[in-house]
């Protein structure tokens, strides 16, 4: 069995995966009775799909709940995994690593000879679990008074809005900024952030109007007050999981451009388009936009990365339409929740 340690990888954003085959990662966790205790499996794996930028990862469960361990590799290798990575996600080894998940890993190997499997090292000891611990620890080796958490964010406003100072942003733009640096803790929101003309207006009357908000991933989804929006009569909607199994996709489109169009042809009432994730998803929205009679309120496009994601937020802010966005690298999928949430809170 191969064996490689892979594991310090999915601290960042990169993963060295073959380019030839097609690869999935596996999750690999102990399973409870409690349903509340597998949810973390489920968070971790969708963490690492968006920030690995990874089409396939599954996860299963050695134990009490499905899906176990075949599960995951048969739903991996019906989807076309050539190559798949099982992360045990144990603190260490132990009987389950050393004997339960090497003889499944023989198992699979006989079952799927064409497939390569993987099996990382557990999280084990690293670097990045060990600041972990310690940032929970700080609290009670460094008592301070504790705050409410209102308090909290006042507090944190108060710094924002004393450290960021004079700015040349509209009154009503300022609280879209400040909410971006609160949830990125990166001053560079000031001076990297763009507005169109009444491009706040124009967010705040699609929520208002009870406008739906389309968006690019689940995290992004993940992240909106849909209490906020719901009241107001909206709803947040997300198609990239329904695109995952569809018939092969000739034009070579990626999940997220797939899920932009299926949405926008399902939905008649969407007013505000949020891409925090996935540049080509920016890019067809602005193309549906220029070739289509799909004209929403406010496109929010704040990609992050290196890859095209600088280019799709140049073409954007050169637009006629109502837009928000951030040049250079830095965006992200916090960033685009910061700027619905706050024109959420805009809304009376």
């Amino acid at each position: 069995m191969e064996i490689s340690y892979l594991f310090p990888y999915l601290f960042n954003s990169s993963i060295p995966l073959s380019p030839n085959k097609m690869e999935a990662i596996i999750l690999l966790g102990h399973g409870s009775r409690l349903t509340e205790a597998n949810k973390t499996l489920k968070q971790m794996a969708l963490m690492v799909k968006e920030l690995g930028n990874i089409a396939m990862v599954e996860i299963g469960f050695l134990q009490f709940v499905k899906p176990d361990f075949f599960d995951a590799v048969s739903a991996c290798v019906s989807n076309g995994a050539g190559k798949i990575i099982v992360h045990p996600y144990f603190l260490y080894r132990g009987r389950h690593f050393e004997e339960d998940i090497a003889e499944m890993i023989t198992v699979v190997q006989k079952r799927y000879p064409e497939v390569e499997f993987v099996l990382t090292e557990p999280l084990g000891v690293h670097e990045n679990i060990a600041r972990v611990v310690l940032e929970r620890a700080m609290k009670d080796i460094n008592p301070v008074k504790i705050l409410k958490p209102h308090e909290i964010e006042e507090k944190s406003f108060e710094i924002i809005t004393e450290e960021l100072g004079k700015t040349n942003f509209r009154d009503i733009e300022l609280p879209i900024v400040k909410r971006v640096i609160h949830a990125t803790g990166d001053f560079d929101f000031s001076k990297n952030m763009r507005f169109a003309t009444e491009a706040v207006e124009a967010g705040i009357r699609a929520i208002k109007n009870g406008m739906n908000i389309l968006v690019d991933v689940e995290m992004v989804k993940a992240g909106i007050n849909r209490r906020l929006l719901e009241k107001c009569g909206g709803k947040v909607i997300c198609n990239i999981q329904s695109t995952e199994h569809r018939a092969q996709n000739t034009d070579n489109k990626t999940k997220t451009e797939m899920g932009i169009e299926s949405a926008v042809k399902e939905d008649n009432n969407i007013g505000i388009v949020a891409i925090g994730n996935a540049p080509t998803a920016l890019y067809r929205v602005m193309k549906l936009i220029q070739n289509t009679d799909f004209k929403p309120e406010l496109v929010i496009g704040v990609p992050v990365g290196f890859v095209k994601a600088v280019e799709s937020k140049e073409v954007l802010q050169h637009m006629k339409y109502p837009f928000i966005t951030s040049l250079g690298r830095k965006g992200g999928s916090s960033v685009a929740v910061a700027i619905v949430n706050a024109l959420l809170g805009m809304v009376k």
